[in-house]
């Protein structure tokens, strides 16, 4: 029998198309399958949550965090960020050391986050594989994987060479960071002409991880997430992207409003932030919230980060409140949040925008979300309620045990 939710009454916000008062969300075994009006009919035994009073959005997606390898609270022992014993971690993925107990992840729900790219961290020139993961819903971090095949993370700029230069190692300079990344992508090209040669005579091949990872960026399966902020790092990144013709995004941009036309014209993305950071190192003397204004003006499809835990992933939304103060447009703001992230990332086949076929993740609000007084009422993941309100009328996460017939984990 499906597994149907309508959820009606409420202003829709589809973010792709324009908001529909008093509008109706249907979702079917995870799947949008209606958003319209009221005329829009619910079918025969579904949930039906009403709305009315309340917006309801797409979940947002954070587009950078290193949500479960970095763990709040948890200092050294739940930090899994960064494997610098290496500058090339291509092999490496985020995945492997993702906890979905950290306390993140609760505060995902309750900033309205359905969706988080999880990255390696930057202290190497290159970090290793991201993974998209729904913020909640499975037993296992497997069950909750979106995209296992996202991109791959690489640093410039400060980070690395400081990391490998106070070992006294190869890289210390900007210039050994970016010989880093050539010789690596030389060695994977290199591999694959031998790889490509043995499969056309069936003969075996010995196989290397990091290559294959590295591969599979030069043919366009993975993106390459840059982690840069400098102008100039930004134009290294393009300059090596170029050389080697895979698919760049750029992710924090600190300074990327000052090469916006270049960007634009050559139609990379920018993932900005974090935002509520201090200037607490040399290339982020110039940050500042109003960049970001600057180089969406320019034609830059832009995604906002918390880079939890840099800043709480719960505060995502808030940064996007402090974005429109300082000049961008709001729809533009609820985009970068929900379509933009989703699109850059390859995942806007499932997830960013009430549509059918896209995945049955929304967001109950107590308000425009973009209004610092708003709240979160309700989150559904693939059409399960994942947060709700509880005996006392207050939102609580619909915990884990839950599955197993059980009231907390406890005896």
């Amino acid at each position: 029998m499906a597994r149907i939710l309508a959820v009606t009454g409420g202003l829709v916000v589809p973010v792709s198309s324009d908001p529909i008062p008093n509008g109706t969300v249907v979702v079917t075994d995870g799947v949008i399958t209606a958003v319209g009006g009221p005329e829009t009919p619910v079918p025969a035994g579904a949930e039906v949550v009403d709305a009315t009073g309340s917006r309801v959005t797409p979940g947002f997606v954070e587009a950078h965090g290193h949500l479960g390898v970095h763990e709040d609270g948890e200092g050294w022992s739940g930090n899994d960020t960064n494997e610098m014993t290496d500058p090339n971690g291509a092999r490496f993925r985020a995945i492997d050391g993702i906890d979905i107990e950290e306390v993140g992840f609760r505060d995902a729900l309750r900033g309205g986050i359905t969706t988080v790219v999880v990255k390696p961290g930057s202290g190497n020139p290159i970090g290793g594989r991201t993974v998209a993961v729904k913020t909640w819903g499975g037993r296992t971090v497997d069950e909750q994987v979106l995209a296992a095949d996202v991109s791959v993370k690489s640093a410039l700029g400060e980070n690395p060479k400081r990391v490998w230069g106070d070992k006294g190692k190869t890289p210390a300079t900007r210039l050994g960071v970016a010989s880093v990344l050539r010789d690596a992508f030389v060695a994977a090209q290199n591999y694959a002409a031998k790889r490509a040669a043995a499969e056309a005579k069936e003969e075996p091949f010995e196989r290397d991880l990091g290559k294959e990872t590295l591969a599979a960026v030069l043919s366009g399966e993975l993106l390459w997430d840059q982690h840069c902020h400098r102008h100039d790092d930004i134009v290294t990144a393009i300059r090596i992207a170029e050389e080697f013709g895979y698919t760049l995004v750029v992710n924090h941009g600190t300074e990327a409003h000052k090469i916006a036309d270049v960007l634009a014209e050559k139609d990379i993305p920018v993932i900005f932030g974090p935002l509520l950071t201090s200037r607490s190192k040399v290339e982020l003397r110039d940050r500042a919230i109003g960049n970001l204004a600057l180089i969406a003006e320019a034609g830059v499809k832009v995604a906002i980060t918390t880079d939890h835990p840099v800043v709480p992933i719960d505060q995502l939304r808030l940064q996007a409140i402090l974005a429109v103060r300082d000049g961008l447009p709001a729809s533009t703001a609820l985009e970068a949040l929900t379509v933009n992230p989703a699109d850059i990332l390859r995942l806007g086949d499932r997830v960013g925008a009430l549509e059918p076929g896209r995945d049955g993740d929304l967001v109950v609000w107590s308000d425009d979300p973009l209004a610092v007084v708003a709240r979160v009422e309700r989150v559904f993941i693939e059409g399960r309620a994942v947060y709700e309100p509880g005996d006392d009328g207050e939102p609580r996460v619909v915990e884990r045990w839950s599955r197993f017939g059980r009231s907390s984990w406890m005896r």
